[in-house]
């Protein structure tokens, strides 16, 4: 994975860096509660929860239906620049179909504070950290998770199945980049190139790298394409026929690799859909978010493991009853020196929203 960057893109010219994205997307701001409920149902059990290891740190929002379970887990990764907060409406929606929905920010221990970082990854062990905090949730069902991501968040969403592919039972990836090395390569207008090259600055910034070639690792290390013969799970791509910022030939790649590699894939293409499509154009985003649905439910809840599942969740409650227990004595790790921050563990005192 990247190595560990000697410094954070701020002030001035770090500004400029969200600007020229928004610029190249084109678009507003986005909603996102476009399709997705305003409010959790008053069946709807919500928390957060923090976690710390080998200098990361992981912020979770979960939802989860207040009744019932083990059950099937939906781990989502937001857009860049956005926060698991942001992903609320999506949990609320997931976890009113029967998921427990888990939403992930991530910062790094850089320069004597936790920042947020283009590259929050760098090691196998870090795409799986939110899989291993699943384990603090006894009402996860550990062999009934699926993983969702937006743009950033799908490009992570994809990683954390090819380091855990054994523990991912299927992702659904909106509009990501694939093939970091291959999408700056593109040719480009006068006025656009302009643009991504201050976007390309920024990420050579965040991933610290010292030398071209070391950046192109960082890039590579980062790209999905490059790991798809690990994928095991399903993937259902969705993409925009007019994103600009990540063309749906990103996508379009990425289908044709996992397909080579004998995996199960398909692409759902949005023919007018630009970046974010889904929380700013509702008609295409209410047939995405159908598509999206019906894959976990297939692959995730009712998948080949549903059975193995509901073998696995007597001893799964008990495990986790154990877990939570110890940690409200202490600082107990849920994984191998996997932390939780706070006092007591995610599950031990839920709020519920109303």
């Amino acid at each position: 994975m990247a190595p560990a960057p000697r410094c954070y893109a701020g002030g001035v010219r770090g500004a400029l860096v969200p600007a020229a994205v928004v610029a190249l997307a084109g678009c507003g701001v986005p909603n996102h509660h476009l399709v997705h409920p305003r409010a959790p149902a008053a069946d709807v059990v919500t928390w957060a929860a923090d976690f710390e290891r080998d200098g990361l740190r992981l912020h979770v929002e979960g939802a989860r239906p207040a009744c019932g379970g083990p059950f099937p887990a939906v781990l989502v990764h937001p857009e860049g620049g956005k926060t698991s907060a942001a992903m609320h409406g999506v949990l609320w929606d997931l976890a009113a179909r029967g998921y427990a929905a888990l939403a992930a920010d991530y910062r790094r221990r850089l320069r004597g504070a936790w920042r947020r970082n283009v590259f929050p990854w760098r090691s196998p062990a870090d795409a799986r950290m939110l899989l291993d905090a699943t384990r603090a949730c006894p009402e996860v069902d550990p062999v009934r998770i699926g993983a969702l991501g937006f743009s950033q968040g799908a490009v992570l969403s994809l990683l954390m199945a090819a380091h855990a592919p054994d523990r991912v039972r299927a992702v659904v990836a909106y509009y990501p980049v694939t093939d970091f090395p291959h999408w700056f390569a593109r040719r480009r207008g006068t006025l656009a190139g302009l643009g991504w090259r201050v976007v390309r600055w920024w990420f050579r910034r965040e991933s610290g790298a010292r030398s071209d070639a070391e950046f192109d690792a960082v890039l590579r290390h980062a790209s999905p394409w490059y790991a798809a013969e690990a994928i095991r799970a399903p993937v259902l791509l969705v993409h925009g026929a007019r994103d600009a910022v990540a063309p749906v030939e990103e996508s379009e790649r990425m289908a044709a690799r996992l397909a080579a590699a004998g995996g199960t894939v398909e692409l759902l293409v949005a023919e007018d859909g630009v970046h974010l499509f889904n929380f700013r154009q509702a008609t295409p985003a209410a047939r995405a978010w159908d598509a999206t649905v019906s894959w976990l439910d297939r692959w995730v809840r009712d998948g080949p493991r549903a059975r193995a599942a509901a073998i696995a969740a007597g001893a799964a409650a008990i495990a986790g009853d154990a877990r939570r227990d110890a940690c409200r004595r202490g600082r107990t790790p849920v994984a191998p020196g996997l932390l939780p921050t706070g006092p007591e563990c995610s599950q031990s005192r839920p709020r519920i929203r109303r």
